[in-house]
Formats: structure tokens, C-alpha cells, sequence
């Protein structure tokens, strides 16, 4: 009962600093800004680990912060194999080829009005199609390796991207398009200097949901079928061996990969937008 009370008690004084900070004359500092989340989420862990050993939670049921991260450093060189596995050879392969294929058939369907009206609805369709249900048809296509993996990841983040670059493409209005025809500039021209650049914020955001998408997609997938490594491997059989804290270590990796890989293509967006309304100060 202790660990609980405690936890009670760093909560409500956590909680009184971050209201005080977010509305004082600091709150647009950078470094405000960054210690208002991560005291924010460390006082999640402390609250976790007060409940659970406060109240004699089985560790079978909800292990304590504090076990996941012994596990997760005892387990290093499991976790690194299970990360090259799913996320460098399964989920970053897919998204790539995913990302390049949604841009190019973008580029067509600006081209075409038919593939306008017939390939987008059949997109939003493909879209709504429950992952569970296409992993298991494409590993049966591709094997357990990493391709299939890729497949899925394919799946997941062709449309999400496809629509976001196809709606950027029509952003421009007719007085721009106008004044790149008085310059007798042709299609692709148009294209290179003037409406790729104004696509650039919705591509991205395409972008940014597909990260995550992507992840998602590769750790599914490898619950139908995978060699003995990856994280979707080591999470299905952590949980019928109920090895529950490198589970949730698998978890809390998957959640860091995946929080570095939105993170990095936020930078990138912010390097290559930094002319757009919504970026300056």
C-alpha cells in the first residue's frame, strides 16, 4: 500500500507542475515544451508501478515498469535481432516501396481523368480491408521471409499516401496554373516548379500516417508466419509462453522505432516545407 500511496502522491504534485508550467510565460520555451511530456510520462511509469505492486498484480497479468526495463536491458541482443527483422528488412523495405509506388501512380492518375474516377474509389476500397485478413494470404504468397512482410506494409501505406499526394496535386489554383502557361512552361515543368512544391505538406502527411502503418503492418504480418526472429514472432510466442514482460518489451521497442521513424520524417518535412504559411513564426 505504500508503493500506491506514493504514487498517488508523485501523480497529483507531478500534475500541479505541469498545469503550472503549460500556463505560465514559459510555456513556449523549448525546453518547457519538452519536460511537460516527459514529466507526463514518467509519472504514468511511477503510477503503473505503484498500482501494480500496491495492489499484488499478478506479473503474469501486468509486469511493473520496472521489470520490462530489466528484461529490456537483459535482452538487448534478442531485441536488436527482432528490430533488424521486422523494421529494416520487413517495414522499411515496404514503405519504401510503397511510398514510391503511390507516388508515381499519383503522378498518372493526375494524368488521367478514368484512372481518377476508377482507381480511387477502388483505393478507398482496398484501404478498408481489415489487415488480418490480407496478412495471412500474403505470406502464404511471399513465404515467411521478409517479403512478406514487405507485401503487407505495401498494402497498408499505398493508399494512405496515393490520396494525400493526389489531393496536393490539386492544390494550385488557376491563376497559378495560368501564369506557368504565360511562361509557356508544359506539363512537367508545371509540375517540377509549381505544384510538386505546393504538394509537398499533404505528401508528407500521407507520409507521417504511413510510418506508423508500416510498423503496424510488419509486426501483423509475422504473426502468420516468420522465422524465429522479429517482434511479431517474439510477441505471439512471448504470450503462449507467458513470458509477459519481454513482451511488453518488445512493445515498448516497437514504440520507440516507431516514435524515431515519425520523428524523422517530421524533420525532413520541416527541411523541405520551410516555405510554407503554416512554418513561419
Amino acid at each position: 500500500m505504500t508503493w500506491l500511496i506514493g504514487a498517488l502522491f508523485f501523480w497529483l504534485a507531478a500534475w500541479a507542475l505541469n498545469t503550472r508550467l503549460a500556463n505560465s510565460r514559459l510555456s513556449t520555451t523549448l525546453a518547457v515544451r519538452t519536460f511537460i511530456p516527459v514529466l507526463f510520462g514518467l509519472t504514468l511509469l511511477v503510477l503503473w508501478e505503484g498500482l501494480v505492486r500496491g495492489l499484488g498484480v499478478s506479473q503474469v497479468i501486468l509486469p511493473a515498469p520496472s521489470l520490462i526495463a530489466k528484461t529490456f536491458v537483459g535482452s538487448t541482443d534478442i531485441l536488436w535481432v527482432d528490430v533488424v527483422q521486422t523494421v529494416f528488412k520487413g517495414a522499411l523495405r515496404g514503405f519504401a516501396i510503397g511510398a514510391l509506388a503511390a507516388f508515381a501512380v499519383a503522378i498518372l492518375i493526375d494524368r488521367s481523368a478514368f484512372l481518377t474516377r476508377g482507381l480511387l474509389p477502388i483505393g478507398n476500397f482496398v484501404a478498408a480491408l481489415p489487415i488480418v485478413g490480407i496478412a495471412p494470404i500474403l505470406v502464404n504468397w511471399f513465404g515467411f521471409d521478409w517479403q512478406s512482410k514487405a507485401a503487407v506494409v505495401v498494402v497498408m501505406v499505398f493508399f494512405p499516401i496515393l490520396v494525400n499526394t493526389v489531393q496536393g496535386l490539386r492544390e494550385t489554383d488557376a491563376m497559378q496554373r495560368d501564369l506557368m502557361r504565360t511562361y509557356a512552361a508544359g506539363y512537367f515543368q508545371t509540375l517540377l516548379k509549381l505544384r510538386l512544391p505546393a504538394a509537398m505538406p499533404f505528401v508528407f502527411n500521407g507520409l507521417k500516417i504511413a510510418t506508423t502503418l508500416a510498423l503496424i503492418g510488419a509486426i501483423v504480418a509475422e504473426y502468420f508466419g516468420s522465422p524465429t526472429r522479429g517482434m511479431g514472432f517474439r510477441i505471439s510466442t512471448g504470450v503462449g509462453s507467458l513470458d509477459i514482460d519481454l513482451v511488453w518489451a518488445e512493445i515498448a521497442v516497437s514504440a520507440l522505432v516507431g516514435s524515431a521513424f515519425y520523428g524523422l520524417v517530421a524533420l525532413l518535412e520541416l527541411r523541405v516545407t520551410f516555405w510554407h504559411p503554416s512554418r513561419r513564426s
